[in-house]
Order: C-alpha cells, then structure tokens, then sequence
C-alpha cells in the first residue's frame, strides 16, 4: 500500500512540476517585476510567487492532510518536520539567473514521509534536463538512470561553489579564504548560482562536489537534489560535522563519494580555521 500512494505521490507530482516548469519556461525571457528579499543577490519575481501558489494549491486539494515547506510562502522561519507526508518546494532556484535568462534554473519538488525524502524532481525546462529520484529506486535525468562520478583524487576534480556570498560583509573574508584554498587543490571551479542544479550536476557524473551553505540558502535548496544525489551513489554531508545531512540544517557538502566529501570538509576546516586568526590579529 505505501509503495501504491509513493507511486500516486510521484506521478502527481511529475504533472505539477511540468505545469509549473511551463510558466517558467515561458516567462525566462519576458520582463519581470522583481524585489528584493535579503538584498541584490536574494531575488524574488511574480513568478516564483504564482508557481509556488499554483502547486501548493494543487497538492493541498488532492492530499488535504500533507504539510508543505515553501520558499515563499514559508518564509525565513522554518516549521518543524514531521513525520507526516511534506511537501518541499522552491518554485524556481536560481532566481537570479532566472531574471537575467541565464539558462541555469530550475523548479524543485520534493517528498519527505517519516522525516526521510521518498522523492525529489529537479527541471530545468529551458535545458530540457529532468532530473528524479524515488528512494531506493535510483535517479535519472530525462528517464535515462544516472550515475556520480568514478574520481576519486580532488585534483582532478571539478567543484561548484557560490562566490556571491563575497558581496555580504560578515561573509567575505571566509569566502574568500574558502575558495582561496579550494581552488589550489581542485581541477576547477564552477559557479551557477543554482543549489539544486549544482547538485544534481554530482549526481549526473558532470561535477565531483558542491558546498553550499549561507543567507539565503534552505531546506527546500538541497532537499530533492540530495535524494537525487544519493539514488545515484553520491552523498550529501553536513558542511559543520560531517556527519549526514539533515535537510533542515541546508549547509551541505555533495559529493561523488565519501572521500572527496571528507577531502572537501577538511579543507573548508582549514580556510575557516586561516580565516578566524587572520580576524584575531
């Protein structure tokens, strides 16, 4: 029976997010009204606001009794996790991108039952990559089953990062020192400004590594994409302990495997550990 309703869960889902992937794709390259949330680098549109409301709408009506975690309608405020069924949606990450039509953005739907994500759907139509995971299922981008990188050495490895961060005062100095050192001992260095994508780019097998963590950045950034990750061979640690990823605490490490991971949360040890005596002196 569980497996029965995960089935009818996904396939709803997969409708939703096509429908709301539409709206995007369509209004990628039409002028849009846009604020600001927690400053330049934090935007919102009308869009982000009508997909969410379209979907949440949509999911309430068939599945009265689930919860949901939305970007904008849940706010800075996260509410606890549950082991009811919870919906997780961004409407589109990458805003930013979003508004310049940089092709890099995405809609975002994801399912916790029993604290755990069962299914995470990350599509970005402008690239036409749809990228799914049901736990214990697998992941594929496009229908087609996906796997993470076989590399093993962080030099020759290719790592996404957000520079943005730089822009925020209380932030600067410990980006830079972090990309400062990541950048000596990796292949290459990728900026996107899309979480999920970035992500989900680990488990198509295109990047080794992601960190991402700050202002700005939630649950509802890593928590489809780090099912996606998973189902594909990968693993998503927390940037703090190392440990696993709890999805309510979005300061994540993705990686193709447990040894860039701890290789990546090493060195993000060190540049904090430069940062603060530099501070100090």
């Amino acid at each position: 029976m569980a497996r029965y309703m995960e089935d009818v869960y996904y396939e709803f889902a997969i409708k939703l997010t096509h429908d709301a992937a539409q709206i995007l794709k369509t209004a990628i390259n039409s002028v849009k009204k846009v604020d600001e949330k927690l400053g330049d680098w934090d935007l919102v549109t009308e869009y982000d606001r009508k997909i969410e409301s379209t979907v949440i709408g949509q999911l309430k009506a068939k599945f009265p009794d689930h919860r949901f975690i939305g970007e904008e309608s849940t706010g800075s405020e996260l509410p606890e996790l549950t082991d009811d069924p919870t919906w997780i949606i961004d409407p589109i990450d990458g805003t930013t991108n979003f508004v310049h039509g940089f092709p890099h953005t995405c809609v975002v739907i994801g399912l916790a039952i029993k604290k755990e994500m069962v299914i995470g759907i990350v599509y970005n139509p402008v690239l036409e990559q749809l990228f799914t995971a049901r736990k214990g299922r697998g992941a594929f981008l496009n229908n087609e089953p996906i796997r993470v990188s076989n590399i093993q050495d962080l030099s020759k490895a290719l790592v996404c990062m957000e520079s943005g961060f730089i822009k925020i005062d209380q932030l600067r100095k410990q980006t830079i020192e972090r990309l400062r050192t990541i950048v000596q001992k990796v292949q290459g260095i990728r900026t996107l400004g899309v979480a999920a994508l970035s992500l989900c780019y680990i488990a198509m097998g295109i990047v080794e590594a992601y960190y991402i963590e700050g202002p700005g950045i939630s649950t509802w950034d890593i928590a489809a994409a780090s099912l996606i990750i998973t189902e594909a061979g990968g693993v998503v640690v927390d940037r703090v302990t190392g440990e696993k990823i709890d999805i309510m605490k979005p300061r994540a490490i993705g990686a193709c495997n447990e040894k860039i991971a701890k290789e990546m949360f090493k060195l993000i040890r060190e540049a904090d550990q430069k940062s603060e005596r530099t501070k100090q002196k």
